[in-house]
C-alpha cells in the first residue's frame, strides 16, 4: 500500500509553492518524518516530512514546478530500500489507494487525464496547470520530454502557434473584415543585447519565490510610501563597557549571550513608548496605533532577506530579548522559520555592520512606518567635554512613512534611542 506525499497547508494566503528540491530519489529509505522535499513560498522555505516510513517510490512533481495545497509530491511505498525502477514506481504512484484519494481534487483530475501526444506519461505539473487555465487540448500538444512527456515550454510553444480560426482569417481576402484580436498584455521590456563573447561567460538562473516576493516588497514600499531617512550617530563605549563587564555573568545565569540587540530592542521600544506614530500604521483613511510592540529582526540567510519577530518585546527584559533573537535567528539560517514566526511586526531592526556596512538607508517593510538601520561600530575622534577623544562611534539611521511621521518625531524618536544607549541604565530605570 502506498502514502502519498501531498502539499500541507502553507500558512495565511498562501495556496501554492515552487518544488525547490528532493532529498530523496527515488528507491531511496525514508524514516518517519524526515525532510523530503524542500518547498519555497512567497514568504518562506519549508520542508515536508515524509507522513510514513518506506521507500520513496515516485515523485510527481519535479524541482520548479508551481505546486498548489493539496496537490501530490510523491508516494512512499513500504519496503527496505530497494532499488525501485521507474516503471515500478510508475505503477505505485498510480496504485488504487493513490487513485482514490487523488479524486479529491481538480488538480488530481487533471493528473489523471489522458497523456497527451499518445505518451503515457502524464504532462508536468506546472503544463497541467498551464493547459487548464488555457483551455487547451492537451492531446494535440506535442511534447518534447522524456518519452513524449509534454513541459511547460511545450505548451507556451501551443500558444504561440496559430489556431485553425487565425489561419482561416489569414487565408481570408483582403477584404474581408478580420476579427479584432482579443488585447493582449504588454511583455517586459527585453534585455538589451549582449555582446556575444559576454553572453558565453553569463549565466541565468530563475529567481526564486522568496526572492521574487522580497523585490516586489521593497518595491511596493518605494512606490506606496512617503519615504524619507533621518541619520544620528551614537557613542557605543556605554553599552560597550556594561557588556564587556557583566557578559560572563549574564551568559552564566541566563543561558545565553549578551550581544547588542538588547539593548537596542529595549531602547526602541522605550522610544516607541513616546513616539507612537512610528509604531502606527496605515489603513485606508484610517490610522491605527499599536499598544504593542512587535519588533521585527532582519536576517540574512543563503536564500535571501527574512525578517522573523520578536512578539511583545516591550514586556520583555533583554535576557527574554537575546533568547528569542538567537532562536530565531537560528531557526532561519536552518530554513526553519514557520509563518506564525515572520507575521505581525510593528517595527524592523536592520543591523547592517554585521557585514561591515558603514551607513545606508533601510526601506520600510511595509505596511509598518518605520525601520532602523544599524551600522558598523568605528572608532573615531569626537570631541566631549571640549576634549578631542577617540570613540567607538556607529552611525543609526530611521527610515520612515512621512505620511504618518512627521519630521519632528522621526528626529526625536532616533534622540531617544541614542539617549538610551548612551546612557543605558535609562532602560532599566525605564527613563
Amino acid at each position: 500500500m502506498s502514502t502519498e506525499i501531498r502539499v500541507p497547508t502553507l500558512g495565511e494566503s498562501v495556496t501554492e509553492a515552487t518544488i525547490g528540491q528532493w532529498f530523496k530519489k527515488v528507491g531511496d529509505t525514508i524514516a518517519a518524518d524526515e525532510p523530503v522535499v524542500e518547498l519555497e513560498t512567497d514568504k518562506v522555505t519549508i520542508e515536508v516530512p515524509a507522513p510514513a516510513a518506506g521507500v520513496l517510490e515516485a515523485i510527481a512533481a519535479n524541482p520548479g514546478d508551481t505546486v498548489d495545497v493539496g496537490a501530490l509530491l510523491g508516494a512512499i511505498g513500504a519496503g527496505s530500500g530497494a532499488s525501485t525502477s521507474a516503471p515500478a514506481a510508475k505503477a505505485a504512484a498510480l496504485s488504487p489507494q493513490a487513485e482514490t484519494a487523488r479524486q479529491a481534487g481538480p488538480e488530481a483530475i487533471r493528473q489523471n487525464a489522458p497523456a497527451s501526444g499518445g505518451t503515457d506519461r502524464a504532462p508536468s505539473p506546472s503544463a497541467q496547470k498551464m493547459i487548464a487555465e488555457k483551455g487547451l487540448d492537451g492531446d494535440a500538444i506535442n511534447g518534447s520530454g522524456k518519452s513524449g512527456q509534454v513541459l511547460k515550454e511545450d505548451v507556451l510553444a501551443a500558444l504561440k502557434q496559430p489556431t485553425a480560426a487565425e489561419e482561416a482569417t489569414q487565408a481570408a481576402p483582403a477584404s474581408a473584415p478580420a476579427a479584432k484580436p482579443a488585447e493582449v498584455k504588454a511583455p517586459a521590456a527585453p534585455r538589451a543585447p549582449v555582446a556575444q563573447d559576454d553572453a558565453s561567460r553569463e549565466e541565468r538562473v530563475k529567481m526564486t519565490r522568496l526572492r521574487q516576493t522580497i523585490a516586489r516588497r521593497l518595491k511596493d514600499a518605494q512606490n506606496t510610501a512617503a519615504m524619507l531617512t533621518t541619520f544620528n550617530e551614537v557613542d557605543m563605549k556605554p553599552v560597550m563597557d556594561l557588556r564587556n563587564q557583566y557578559k560572563e555573568l549574564f551568559e552564566k545565569k541566563h543561558g545565553v549571550k549578551l550581544g547588542f540587540m538588547g539593548f537596542f530592542t529595549k531602547a526602541v521600544v522605550h522610544a516607541l513608548k513616546e513616539i507612537p506614530a512610528v509604531n502606527a500604521e496605515i489603513d485606508g483613511d484610517d490610522l491605527i496605533y499599536k499598544q504593542y510592540a512587535h519588533i521585527g529582526v532582519a536576517v540574512g540567510t543563503d536564500k535571501g532577506l527574512v525578517v522573523p519577530v520578536v512578539r511583545n518585546a516591550d514586556q520583555m527584559a533583554i535576557a527574554e530579548i537575546e533568547k528569542e533573537i538567537g532562536n530565531l535567528g537560528k531557526k532561519a539560517r536552518d530554513g526553519q522559520l514557520s509563518m506564525a514566526d515572520m507575521q505581525g511586526g510593528t517595527f524592523t531592526i536592520s543591523n547592517g555592520g554585521v557585514y561591515g556596512s558603514l551607513m545606508s538607508t533601510p526601506i520600510l517593510n511595509a505596511p509598518q512606518s518605520g525601520i532602523l538601520g544599524m551600522h558598523k561600530i568605528q572608532e573615531r575622534p569626537v570631541v566631549v567635554g571640549g576634549q578631542i577623544v577617540i570613540r567607538p562611534m556607529m552611525y543609526l539611521a530611521l527610515s520612515y512613512d512621512h505620511r504618518i511621521v512627521d519630521g519632528k518625531e522621526a528626529v526625536t524618536f532616533l534622540v531617544r534611542v541614542k539617549e538610551s544607549l548612551e546612557a543605558p541604565e535609562r532602560l532599566v530605570l525605564d527613563l
